[in-house]
Protein backbone atom coordinates (compact mmCIF):
# COMPACT_ATOMS: atom_id res chain seq x y z
CA UNK A 1 0.00 0.00 0.00
CA UNK A 2 1.38 3.59 -0.80
CA UNK A 3 -0.31 6.89 0.55
CA UNK A 4 -0.47 10.57 -1.30
CA UNK A 5 0.34 13.28 0.70
CA UNK A 6 -2.23 14.28 3.05
CA UNK A 7 -5.55 16.62 1.45
CA UNK A 8 -6.54 19.59 3.67
CA UNK A 9 -9.79 17.85 4.61
CA UNK A 10 -10.63 20.52 7.68
CA UNK A 11 -14.26 18.41 8.26
CA UNK A 12 -13.36 14.85 8.02
CA UNK A 13 -10.87 12.87 9.92
CA UNK A 14 -8.72 11.19 6.64
CA UNK A 15 -7.11 8.43 8.81
CA UNK A 16 -10.59 6.61 8.46
CA UNK A 17 -10.30 5.86 4.88
CA UNK A 18 -7.61 4.00 5.52
CA UNK A 19 -10.14 1.06 6.51
CA UNK A 20 -12.87 2.32 5.21
CA UNK A 21 -14.98 -0.72 5.28
CA UNK A 22 -14.49 -1.22 8.90
CA UNK A 23 -14.62 2.53 9.99
CA UNK A 24 -18.37 2.15 7.96
CA UNK A 25 -19.45 -0.70 9.68
CA UNK A 26 -18.05 0.21 12.99
CA UNK A 27 -20.07 4.21 12.56
CA UNK A 28 -22.82 5.05 10.33
CA UNK A 29 -23.21 1.62 8.97
CA UNK A 30 -23.08 -0.20 12.35
CA UNK A 31 -27.16 -1.40 11.39
CA UNK A 32 -25.69 -3.95 9.32
CA UNK A 33 -22.87 -5.22 11.31
CA UNK A 34 -22.34 -8.97 11.70
CA UNK A 35 -19.60 -10.18 14.01
CA UNK A 36 -17.50 -8.54 16.52
CA UNK A 37 -14.72 -6.22 17.97
CA UNK A 38 -11.76 -7.67 15.39
CA UNK A 39 -14.35 -8.55 11.87
CA UNK A 40 -17.45 -7.63 10.86
CA UNK A 41 -18.89 -7.68 7.53
CA UNK A 42 -22.23 -6.63 5.82
CA UNK A 43 -25.25 -9.09 5.33
CA UNK A 44 -24.42 -11.02 2.07
CA UNK A 45 -27.20 -9.17 -0.19
CA UNK A 46 -26.20 -5.98 0.96
CA UNK A 47 -22.56 -5.87 0.23
CA UNK A 48 -19.90 -8.78 -0.15
CA UNK A 49 -17.52 -6.73 2.30
CA UNK A 50 -15.60 -8.22 5.24
CA UNK A 51 -14.04 -5.80 7.36
CA UNK A 52 -10.66 -6.19 9.62
CA UNK A 53 -9.90 -3.81 12.95
CA UNK A 54 -6.32 -4.78 12.44
CA UNK A 55 -3.86 -6.75 11.10
CA UNK A 56 -2.00 -7.12 13.25
CA UNK A 57 -4.02 -8.59 15.58
CA UNK A 58 -2.97 -12.57 16.03
CA UNK A 59 -6.82 -13.49 16.33
CA UNK A 60 -7.99 -11.81 13.29
CA UNK A 61 -7.52 -15.41 10.96
CA UNK A 62 -9.53 -17.16 13.84
CA UNK A 63 -11.90 -14.27 13.91
CA UNK A 64 -12.68 -14.31 10.23
CA UNK A 65 -12.66 -17.84 9.23
CA UNK A 66 -15.69 -18.21 12.17
CA UNK A 67 -17.76 -15.31 11.16
CA UNK A 68 -17.68 -16.70 7.38
CA UNK A 69 -17.16 -20.11 8.15
CA UNK A 70 -15.19 -22.95 6.62
CA UNK A 71 -14.45 -22.77 2.57
CA UNK A 72 -15.39 -20.08 2.11
CA UNK A 73 -14.16 -17.32 -0.12
CA UNK A 74 -13.66 -14.13 0.97
CA UNK A 75 -12.51 -10.61 -1.07
CA UNK A 76 -9.95 -8.86 1.99
CA UNK A 77 -8.50 -5.37 1.53
CA UNK A 78 -5.07 -3.68 2.56
CA UNK A 79 -3.33 -7.00 3.74
CA UNK A 80 -0.51 -7.69 1.78
CA UNK A 81 1.47 -11.00 3.77
CA UNK A 82 1.28 -14.34 3.20
CA UNK A 83 -1.91 -16.01 4.06
CA UNK A 84 -1.58 -18.59 7.10
CA UNK A 85 -1.47 -22.27 6.68
CA UNK A 86 -4.56 -24.18 4.83
CA UNK A 87 -5.96 -20.67 3.52
CA UNK A 88 -5.87 -20.98 -0.11
CA UNK A 89 -4.99 -17.41 -2.15
CA UNK A 90 -7.27 -16.97 -4.76
CA UNK A 91 -5.85 -13.81 -6.53
CA UNK A 92 -5.69 -10.17 -6.05
CA UNK A 93 -4.97 -7.13 -7.69
CA UNK A 94 -4.53 -3.41 -6.81
CA UNK A 95 -7.00 -0.32 -6.32
CA UNK A 96 -6.72 3.21 -5.95
CA UNK A 97 -9.02 5.46 -3.71
CA UNK A 98 -9.82 8.94 -4.56
CA UNK A 99 -11.08 12.09 -2.42
CA UNK A 100 -12.84 15.37 -3.47
CA UNK A 101 -10.47 18.80 -3.94
CA UNK A 102 -11.87 21.82 -3.87
CA UNK A 103 -11.67 21.57 -7.06
CA UNK A 104 -14.68 19.92 -7.70
CA UNK A 105 -17.83 21.31 -8.53
CA UNK A 106 -20.86 20.25 -7.27
CA UNK A 107 -24.21 20.17 -8.60
CA UNK A 108 -27.59 18.65 -8.72
CA UNK A 109 -29.03 17.04 -11.96
CA UNK A 110 -32.50 17.57 -12.83
CA UNK A 111 -32.90 14.99 -14.64
CA UNK A 112 -32.14 12.31 -12.36
CA UNK A 113 -34.55 10.18 -10.38
CA UNK A 114 -33.75 8.40 -6.66
CA UNK A 115 -33.92 4.83 -6.96
CA UNK A 116 -35.36 1.85 -4.11
CA UNK A 117 -36.84 -1.63 -3.24
CA UNK A 118 -38.73 -1.07 -6.36
CA UNK A 119 -35.75 -0.55 -8.69
CA UNK A 120 -33.26 -2.83 -7.47
CA UNK A 121 -33.80 -5.73 -9.84
CA UNK A 122 -33.06 -2.64 -12.88
CA UNK A 123 -30.25 -1.79 -10.47
CA UNK A 124 -28.71 -5.50 -9.99
CA UNK A 125 -29.19 -5.77 -13.88
CA UNK A 126 -27.59 -2.43 -15.09
CA UNK A 127 -24.52 -3.19 -12.84
CA UNK A 128 -23.81 -6.77 -14.29
CA UNK A 129 -24.30 -4.71 -17.98
CA UNK A 130 -21.39 -2.59 -17.02
CA UNK A 131 -19.25 -3.94 -14.62
CA UNK A 132 -18.65 -0.87 -12.33
CA UNK A 133 -18.09 -3.09 -9.12
CA UNK A 134 -20.22 -5.25 -6.91
CA UNK A 135 -23.41 -4.50 -6.41
CA UNK A 136 -26.04 -7.17 -4.25
CA UNK A 137 -30.30 -6.80 -4.26
CA UNK A 138 -29.84 -4.42 -1.08
CA UNK A 139 -27.16 -2.49 -1.72
CA UNK A 140 -29.55 0.56 -2.32
CA UNK A 141 -30.42 0.52 1.45
CA UNK A 142 -26.04 2.33 2.15
CA UNK A 143 -27.33 5.41 0.77
CA UNK A 144 -28.99 7.65 -1.70
CA UNK A 145 -29.12 6.01 -5.69
CA UNK A 146 -30.14 8.46 -8.21
CA UNK A 147 -30.12 7.09 -12.20
CA UNK A 148 -31.80 8.02 -15.48
CA UNK A 149 -34.24 6.49 -17.36
CA UNK A 150 -34.81 6.72 -20.77
CA UNK A 151 -37.94 5.11 -22.51
CA UNK A 152 -39.27 3.52 -19.14
CA UNK A 153 -35.49 2.02 -19.18
CA UNK A 154 -32.91 2.51 -16.63
CA UNK A 155 -29.97 3.50 -18.49
CA UNK A 156 -27.72 5.07 -15.60
CA UNK A 157 -26.88 5.52 -11.99
CA UNK A 158 -24.75 6.04 -9.31
CA UNK A 159 -25.11 6.39 -5.71
CA UNK A 160 -23.28 6.04 -2.04
CA UNK A 161 -21.90 2.96 -0.67
CA UNK A 162 -19.44 3.12 2.08
CA UNK A 163 -20.15 5.30 4.60
CA UNK A 164 -16.82 5.78 7.29
CA UNK A 165 -17.77 8.98 9.39
CA UNK A 166 -17.42 12.16 7.86
CA UNK A 167 -16.59 10.62 4.42
CA UNK A 168 -19.28 9.14 1.63
CA UNK A 169 -18.65 6.71 -0.90
CA UNK A 170 -19.67 7.09 -4.30
CA UNK A 171 -20.23 3.74 -6.20
CA UNK A 172 -22.02 1.75 -8.76
CA UNK A 173 -21.10 4.49 -11.44
CA UNK A 174 -22.78 2.73 -14.48
CA UNK A 175 -23.62 3.67 -18.13
CA UNK A 176 -25.37 1.96 -21.00
CA UNK A 177 -23.05 1.65 -23.96
CA UNK A 178 -25.80 3.19 -26.11
CA UNK A 179 -25.70 6.21 -23.21
CA UNK A 180 -22.13 6.93 -23.08
CA UNK A 181 -20.49 10.22 -24.09
CA UNK A 182 -23.45 12.44 -23.16
CA UNK A 183 -21.76 13.17 -20.09
CA UNK A 184 -23.96 11.24 -17.86
CA UNK A 185 -21.64 9.29 -15.75
CA UNK A 186 -20.00 12.85 -14.44
CA UNK A 187 -23.44 14.60 -14.14
CA UNK A 188 -24.57 11.68 -12.03
CA UNK A 189 -21.43 11.78 -9.95
CA UNK A 190 -21.52 15.80 -9.58
CA UNK A 191 -24.99 15.12 -8.17
CA UNK A 192 -24.50 12.36 -5.92
CA UNK A 193 -21.52 14.35 -4.76
CA UNK A 194 -24.03 17.55 -4.14
CA UNK A 195 -25.86 15.60 -2.04
CA UNK A 196 -22.83 13.96 0.28
CA UNK A 197 -21.72 17.55 1.11
CA UNK A 198 -24.82 19.03 2.11
CA UNK A 199 -25.25 16.47 4.80
CA UNK A 200 -21.51 17.97 5.73
CA UNK A 201 -19.55 15.12 4.35
CA UNK A 202 -17.11 14.52 1.92
CA UNK A 203 -16.94 12.46 -1.06
CA UNK A 204 -14.24 9.34 -2.01
CA UNK A 205 -14.25 6.79 -4.74
CA UNK A 206 -12.75 3.47 -4.88
CA UNK A 207 -11.55 1.99 -8.27
CA UNK A 208 -9.37 -0.36 -10.02
CA UNK A 209 -5.75 0.98 -11.12
CA UNK A 210 -6.32 -0.65 -14.20
CA UNK A 211 -9.49 1.41 -14.91
CA UNK A 212 -7.41 4.19 -16.23
CA UNK A 213 -10.23 6.06 -17.98
CA UNK A 214 -12.28 6.04 -14.78
CA UNK A 215 -9.56 7.38 -12.97
CA UNK A 216 -8.61 10.10 -15.48
CA UNK A 217 -12.22 10.98 -15.63
CA UNK A 218 -12.97 11.59 -11.70
CA UNK A 219 -9.63 13.06 -11.88
CA UNK A 220 -10.72 15.77 -14.06
CA UNK A 221 -14.29 16.24 -12.05
CA UNK A 222 -11.84 17.57 -9.11
CA UNK A 223 -11.14 14.24 -7.30
CA UNK A 224 -7.53 13.27 -6.37
CA UNK A 225 -5.56 10.09 -5.79
CA UNK A 226 -5.03 9.23 -2.29
CA UNK A 227 -3.63 5.97 -1.53
CA UNK A 228 -3.11 2.86 -3.19
CA UNK A 229 -4.07 -0.44 -1.97
CA UNK A 230 -4.04 -4.60 -2.29
CA UNK A 231 -6.82 -6.34 -2.65
CA UNK A 232 -6.62 -9.63 -2.33
CA UNK A 233 -9.46 -12.98 -2.71
CA UNK A 234 -8.78 -16.09 -0.41
CA UNK A 235 -10.37 -19.10 0.50
CA UNK A 236 -10.81 -20.22 4.08
CA UNK A 237 -9.77 -23.84 5.54
CA UNK A 238 -12.56 -26.30 5.04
Amino acid sequence: MTTAPALDTPHADATVLDNAAWYSLAGPHSSFAIGGDLVRRYPADVAPFVAVRSWDDPGVWDALRELVGPGAEVGLSGYEGEVPEGWEYLGGGEGVQLVETDALQTRPFDEAIELGADDAPEMVAIVERNQPGPFRPRTYELGRYIGIRREGRLVAMAGERLHPTGWTEISAVAVDADHRRQGLASRLVLDVAFHIQQRGDRAMMHAAAANVNAIAAYEKLGFALRRRNRFAAVRTPA
